[in-house]
C-alpha cells in the first residue's frame, strides 16, 4: 500500500478553452470524455489516460464547493508551491519542429551522469511551466545538446548570495 503514480492534475484558468487548445496543438495531448460535474471541464488525454483536467477559474459557487475552493480564488493567478508538471517523453524532434513552428520558447537540460534530457517550457496562457523528459541516447542520437547542465548550475550564485 501506498503512493502508486500521479493520476492528474488540474488547472483552473480564466481561459479554458485557450487553455485546451494549446495544450493540445503544442504538446500533442487528445481531449476525450469526462463525467458531468455540474460545471464545465476539459479533459486530455495520454492515450487512454486522462492527465490534465481543465476548468474555468470560479465559473460558480458550486464548482468552488465541489473543489473545495474558497470563494473569490484567484485560480490561475496563484499556483502555490507547485513549480512544475512533468511529462515522460518520446519523440523529441517532433516535438521540437512544433514548437519552433509556433514560436515556443524552450530550453534544453541534461544532468551530468545522467540518462535524461529535459525539455522546459511555459503554458502563455497560465504561466505553467512544463518539463518534458526524454532518454539523453534520444537526444543524442537527434543532435541536440543541453543548453544548461548542472554544472553550469553550481556556479552560478543563489538569490541568497551563495
Amino acid at each position: 500500500m501506498g503512493l502508486r503514480f500521479l493520476e492528474h492534475i488540474l488547472i483552473l484558468t480564466h481561459d479554458p478553452g485557450g487553455t485546451r487548445d494549446w495544450w493540445c496543438e503544442t504538446l500533442g495531448f487528445s481531449e476525450g470524455p469526462h463525467p458531468d460535474f455540474g460545471f464545465p471541464v476539459h479533459w486530455l488525454y495520454i492515450g487512454e489516460q486522462d492527465v490534465v483536467h481543465i476548468g474555468k477559474a470560479n465559473y460558480s459557487r458550486h464548482q468552488n464547493q465541489y473543489l473545495a475552493n474558497r470563494e473569490g480564488a484567484r485560480g490561475a493567478a496563484d499556483t502555490g508551491a507547485i513549480d512544475h508538471v512533468c511529462f515522460n517523453c518520446e519523440g523529441l524532434l517532433e516535438f521540437v519542429r512544433r514548437f519552433e513552428a509556433r514560436g515556443v520558447e524552450f530550453s534544453e537540460r541534461q544532468a551530468n551522469g545522467q540518462a535524461l534530457f529535459q525539455m522546459f517550457l511555459r503554458d502563455p496562457i497560465n504561466g505553467i511551466k512544463i518539463e518534458l523528459n526524454f532518454a539523453a541516447d534520444e537526444a543524442a542520437r537527434a543532435g541536440r545538446r543541453p543548453t544548461r547542465t548542472a554544472a553550469d548550475a553550481a556556479s552560478e550564485p543563489t538569490a541568497a548570495g551563495g
